[in-house]
């Protein structure tokens, strides 16, 4: 699974024009299951967003998860983050997985960040999105359950 999560002070999805979730400070994560994603993988990222420390503590350090600093996380699926463009101009998404399995895993995603504890809004799988951020910093993390980055 391939995450980008973004530090906001604010974020929304909004689905037809009609507004589906919204937080305040958080994490924005934007996520693509791969087709060779597990469900051990969305246990491994969920518990990798939880615990990142990328909010600054009293000195100015980046030392706080989301839950330390009482912020929430909007989670939405993009499959695009599988693309591979390395070749050519069109990106090839071979590597996503199949919405079935897609959506399995991320819904395991957001159970494991419910479980831990962390106040969960969720974009709409499948659907073409407006998401709409504002970022913190800005403070930007790339993650992937099958890379070292």
């Amino acid at each position: 699974m391939r995450a980008v999560v973004t530090r906001v002070t604010s974020a929304s999805v909004h689905v037809e024009e009609q507004l589906v979730a919204a937080i305040g400070r958080g994490l924005l994560v934007l996520v693509g299951v791969a087709a060779d994603d597990v469900g051990n993988d969305a246990v491994v990222l969920g518990r990798k967003i939880e615990g990142l420390r990328i909010f600054a503590d009293e000195m100015g350090a980046m030392n706080r998860s989301v839950t330390d600093v009482g912020g929430a996380v909007l989670l939405v699926s993009q499959f695009t983050l599988l693309g591979d463009a390395r070749h050519g101009r069109r990106p090839s998404f071979i590597a996503a997985a199949q919405p079935t399995v897609g959506r399995k895993l991320y819904e395991r995603l957001a159970a494991e960040l419910i479980a831990a504890g962390v106040p969960l809004q969720t974009g709409t799988f499948g659907a073409s999105m407006a998401v709409a951020s504002v970022n913190d910093g800005p403070v930007t993390i790339l993650l992937d359950t099958g890379k070292v980055f």
